[in-house]
């Protein structure tokens, strides 16, 4: 029966047209649609990041590879939401590469989606910054929190050029894997399984997601420039934590590196693999 139930997961090749198909949707679908999921997916991946601000700010005690396994692990809502819930990430989006190279996506929609995409993740993800700074959230556990988040925010900045692109390649390559695992899923709870282990490990390798960066940087830099009493507490330096240097040193090499490890070595790969004889038959 061609109409058989069935329950298992989807196989690799079934994954690359779904994948294909749902790029087409994302291209397809309106402006303000788009933008509003977006910005919903930059919230959706901040609160992943006071998620996992939270927990490294308790885990000072714990040996090194426990305390970023936990940390990973809390980051992991953020991507949760996303996919279960429905929003547009930037990231992820790379994935609409394998429907622009069998052609069913234009090189203007793609760079017009990933645009508006990016544009609405950072309303989202720096508009939960300032929403968790009037909170005053990083003033918890006798401001432990603020402290790990300024000390995030500031070896983030302190990263190399070279450096930050390699990590963010590294780190999208894992959150489109974990995006692509989804894809197999036939319930909630397959798309939550496929996504914590890839998740976790780049949270915990350390790599740099420049959705994430737009909550952990500017976070910091609200503490910094709006609350310099509870700083100087810290004797903390932050005199290299500044806009300049999130755009310039981090966001910019960190989203460079983000769509060559999402576009270029998952889906451009798998589009090789599993849709390119399509398309050349076709």
């Amino acid at each position: 029966m061609t109409d058989e139930l069935r329950i298992d997961a989807l196989l690799p090749p079934e994954m690359a047209r779904r994948a294909e198909y749902i790029g087409v949707r994302k291209a397809e679908a309106p402006v303000l649609t788009t933008f509003i999921l977006a910005v919903l997916a930059g919230a959706f991946i901040a609160l992943g990041a006071v998620f996992a601000t939270t927990i490294a700010a308790g885990s000072t005690t714990l040996p090194y590879g426990v305390a970023k396994l936990l940390i990973g692990l809390g980051f992991c809502l953020g991507l949760v939401l996303v996919i279960v819930g429905g929003a547009e990430l930037f990231t992820g989006n790379n994935l609409i590469v394998m429907a622009w190279a069998s052609g069913k996506v234009s090189t203007r929609a793609l760079l017009w989606i990933w645009a508006i995409v990016y544009a609405g993740n950072f309303v989202g993800s720096v508009g939960t910054a300032i929403m968790i700074f009037f909170s005053r959230q990083y003033l918890f556990s006798g401001g432990a929190v603020g402290a790990t988040a300024l000390g995030i925010a500031t070896g983030k900045v302190g990263l190399g050029w070279i450096q930050a692109v390699f990590l963010g390649t590294l780190c999208n390559i894992l959150v489109c894997l974990a995006v692509w695992l989804t894809f197999s899923a036939r319930s909630t709870i397959d798309k939550i399984a496929a996504i914590i282990f890839p998740i976790t490990a780049f949270v915990a390798a350390g790599f740099e997601h420049s959705i994430a960066n737009m909550y952990f940087i500017p976070i910091g830099l609200l503490i910094k420039n709006f609350d310099p009493t509870f700083v100087a507490t810290l004797g903390l330096d932050v005199s290299g934590l500044t806009w300049s240097t999130f755009l310039l040193k981090n966001l910019l090499p960190v989203t460079l590196g983000n769509i060559i490890g999402g576009s270029l070595f998952v889906a451009a790969v798998y589009w090789a693999v599993f849709l390119r004889q399509t398309q050349t038959e076709s």
